[in-house]
């Protein structure tokens, strides 16, 4: 299993296309601004270079771990200690039987999908508990999470 940095990089890419998207002001941008205090001063003195180069870079990070949720194989790899030189022979069966099953961007989507409701939504849902912000809040920004995760999930499982 070698990582594909492609599809890593295109999967950290689609969350800027799906948020360009979500947080327009006609779908659910001011929704976003109401729930957060944004204003349109605020948004247009922001760094937008800074903003939008650390958005792709812990998009990267986070795609790292969708690879690892999207695509079974890496578990097998992983109970081999990471080395498939190191492995016995049984590893390289497995692969040659197996090393394809479920690399489909369906089922990408799928895991993708499921770690955004099962992960993402619930840690935004903690925090907004604690900063006291609204189910709104919640439920715009964990659903675009959960679409982006769908997304990224479907990228990195599919290209193979």
């Amino acid at each position: 299993m070698e990582i594909n940095f492609l599809a890593l990089l295109l999967a950290a890419v689609s969350t800027l296309v799906v948020g360009f998207i979500w947080y327009n002001p006609k779908v659910f941008g001011t929704i976003w601004m109401n729930e957060t205090g944004m204003t349109e001063e605020k948004a247009k003195n922001a760094n937008m270079i800074k903003i939008f180069g650390m958005s792709i870079v812990y998009a990267f990070f986070l795609s790292f771990i969708l690879q690892m949720l999207t695509i079974h194989q890496f578990g097998a790899l992983g109970m081999v200690g990471g080395d498939p030189a190191l492995a016995k022979p049984s590893y390289e069966a497995f692969m040659a039987d197996y090393g394809d099953a479920f690399r489909t961007f369906k089922h990408g989507a799928l895991h993708g999908f499921l770690t955004g409701l099962f992960l993402a939504i619930p840690l935004i849902g903690t925090n907004s508990l604690y900063e006291g912000r609204s189910w709104k809040y919640v439920l715009v920004t964990g659903g675009f999470w959960t679409v982006c995760f769908t997304i990224m999930g479907a990228i990195i499982c599919g290209m193979k």
